[in-house]
């Protein structure tokens, strides 16, 4: 009986010491809204993997959180598989008994399948944001992107473990194999840094897979964001990366000729590690927004690319592109909208939200987000067939405005959707931009239009009363379109329903130590941070002069104070994006102390403020 008083006095103490030290460190959040996700009534088709034998085609379906087999002679649904997460992308292996799925919150990680019988044989942890995999062609190891964790972990599926992991630059969203499994090439999604430079670019990692490491920076021409996809060719000497190529430089009075945004694609020589050229997929009069999957014909003759804004698919002439490349200028070819007359064909799809492609044979399949259908288009006749996945089914006014904030047809000629310049869900592209609602002359960076509604006035100023204001003012200045009410309303709805994903920098679901530590540092008085960022959503609303104005900003400018809610994943910091990191907010791009007293700090002091910023 002393045993058993002593063992539960022990168990108390052990408990009450905890709760002690968690209390020290921070006091535990409430569960976050994706704590208790569920799959959607909508399937969203978001990657495709065919079998060798082109027999079946396994559908990836993100807000279902299946996998559906499709039977490619009959094009029927012949199997549904759950799983515990929104299925991101899909690889099979060598001889198509396993499918290895990159899936996100709750599970980040991947998800090992046996597609034949139809289970989940294994969940692997890999990391925030898995979004994509891909399988080494020579030993079998997997390798997958975490967006959120800007690193790419190698995958021992036999062990079903974690053995490496190879840090790259800023979210990396999409991955792919040289043949020969020597060269792994990765595409991240934004810009990293200071967004007030000479360039501002995303970058392609270039990693070597013998030494599991990364052997290559390759820059981007200034202004590409929002990466999507790449490809390698079957001999190995091609990659072409699809992005954004944003003219952000310039004052948005226009969008004739690509004035504002442009969609590309870059081309990087493979063994020699390097941008061969960027070319352009508009036409004169008709942008193609939002390219986004890419994928080579075995023969390697013809590229296809979906574009997510326009419904369309582009077929190119592959050897052709080349052949002119070599006789172009080529400063001049990233700016020239007619580059690829005659060199290849936009088939219009009847389906919206073309995200996905696989090559089966003499045909492309391509998965369409928003209409849960796949297009077949015939590689020979460009015939164009439409497979629908499910019934149809009334649109949520959420999914409508979801649909419309990523489709270009909206805007004047296709050049942009409302996600080219807020992608990742509504989030930012790491720009700035001179818009015209606060005069010329004066760029700021994109501010992430997560909890909008929940901090009116918008925009850097507070120039728009409200979400409601915004949504229509961009339509009509930015869009350059005049558009039904409905279609303002529904994308309301949808940036309304946004919700925060949960910081990478959390430990199993709670603030660290160091960022318990930074949170008393933060409601300190003599610091004063939480004097302005006050509350839920870290803000209280007000315009202020925080010492942060420029030479482009008028005198008058005071800035509203930024919520810090998903701070993590906003970067660049400050109304001009001048500050790359939060460190750079909190010590070089705060003078005389205006937005909290941190000059007095450690260097742990400063550490243990960030880790506590990152966590928000």
């Amino acid at each position: 009986m002393r045993r058993l008083v002593a063992c539960g006095f022990l168990v108390v103490l052990l408990g009450t010491l905890t709760l002690a030290l968690w209390s020290c460190a921070a006091d535990p959040p409430l569960p976050p809204p994706w704590s208790n996700a569920k799959p959607g009534a909508e399937l969203s088709p978001l990657a495709l993997a065919a079998t060798p034998d082109g027999q079946t085609l396994y559908v990836a379906c993100a807000t279902a959180w299946k996998i559906l087999t499709l039977d490619i002679t009959h094009h029927t649904v012949t199997h549904a598989l759950s799983l515990p997460g929104p299925a991101n992308a899909v690889a099979l292996n060598a001889d198509a008994s396993r499918l290895l799925v990159a899936c996100g919150l709750p599970v980040d990680g991947l998800i090992i399948t046996d597609p034949v019988a139809g289970k989940v044989c294994q969940t692997i942890p890999t990391g925030a944001g898995a979004c994509a995999v891909a399988l080494h062609p020579k030993n079998g190891l997997a390798y997958v992107a975490s967006q959120f964790t800007n690193d790419v972990a190698i995958v021992d599926t036999a062990r079903a473990q974690v053995v490496g992991r190879i840090p790259v630059t800023r979210e990396p969203v999409a991955l792919a194999f040289s043949p020969d499994g020597q060269t792994l090439l990765v595409a991240n999604h934004l810009p990293a840094g200071a967004a007030d430079v000479d360039v501002v670019a995303a970058v392609v990692s270039v990693i070597d897979a013998t030494a599991n490491q990364v052997v290559a920076t390759i820059t981007l021409p200034n202004g590409s964001t929002g990466l999507k996809g790449v490809a390698v060719s079957p001999d190995g000497k091609l990659a072409c990366v699809t992005h954004i190529l944003a003219r952000y430089t310039v004052p948005t009075t226009q969008l004739e000729r690509g004035w504002m945004n442009t969609n590309a694609l870059s081309l990087i020589d493979v063994p020699g590690r390097k941008l061969l050229n960027t070319v352009l997929l508009d036409d004169v009069d008709s942008g193609a927004a939002n390219p986004w999957a890419v994928a080579f014909e075995p023969d390697g003759q013809t590229l296809a690319i979906t574009h997510a804004g326009t419904q369309e698919v582009s077929l190119l002439n592959v050897p052709g592109m080349l052949a002119k490349l070599a006789k172009a200028t080529p400063a001049e070819v990233p700016n020239d909208l007619g580059f690829l007359v005659d060199l290849r064909q936009r088939l219009k799809l009847r389906g919206n939200g073309p995200r996905s492609l696989a090559v089966v044979g003499d045909k492309l399949f391509v998965g369409e987000y928003f209409t849960d259908s796949l297009s077949v288009i015939g590689l020979k006749d460009k015939s164009v067939a439409t497979i629908p996945l499910a019934p149809t089914r009334p649109l949520t006014p959420e999914r409508q405005g979801e649909m419309f904030f990523h489709d270009a047809s909206l805007c004047f000629q296709g050049w942009q959707s409302c996600s080219t310049c807020h992608p990742g869900n509504a989030r930012v592209d790491g720009l700035n931009w001179d818009l015209l609602n606060d005069g010329i002359g004066n760029p700021k960076n994109t501010r992430s239009l997560l909890l909008a509604h929940k901090r009116e006035p918008v925009m850097a100023l507070g120039e728009r009363d409200t979400v409601r204001t915004a949504v229509r003012s961009g339509i009509r200045f930015i869009q350059f379109a005049v558009r039904p009410e409905s279609d303002a309303a529904a994308i309301e709805a949808y940036i309304r329903s946004l919700q925060p994903v949960p910081s990478p920098y959390l430990v199993r679901g709670y603030p660290s130590a160091a960022a318990g530590r930074g949170q008393k540092i933060f409601e300190d008085p003599n610091v004063g941070c939480a004097e302005c960022h006050r509350g839920d959503l870290h803000t209280n609303l007000q315009n202020m002069d925080v010492g942060t104005r420029r030479d482009f900003d008028k005198p008058t400018d005071r800035f509203i104070v930024p919520t810090l809610v998903e701070l993590w994943r906003t970067a660049p910091y400050l109304h001009d994006g001048s500050a790359a990191t939060l460190r750079d907010v909190l010590t070089t791009r705060n003078k005389d102390d205006r937005h909290g007293h941190t000059s007095q700090l450690t260097k742990q002091q400063l550490d243990d403020l960030v880790e506590y910023l990152q966590v928000l």
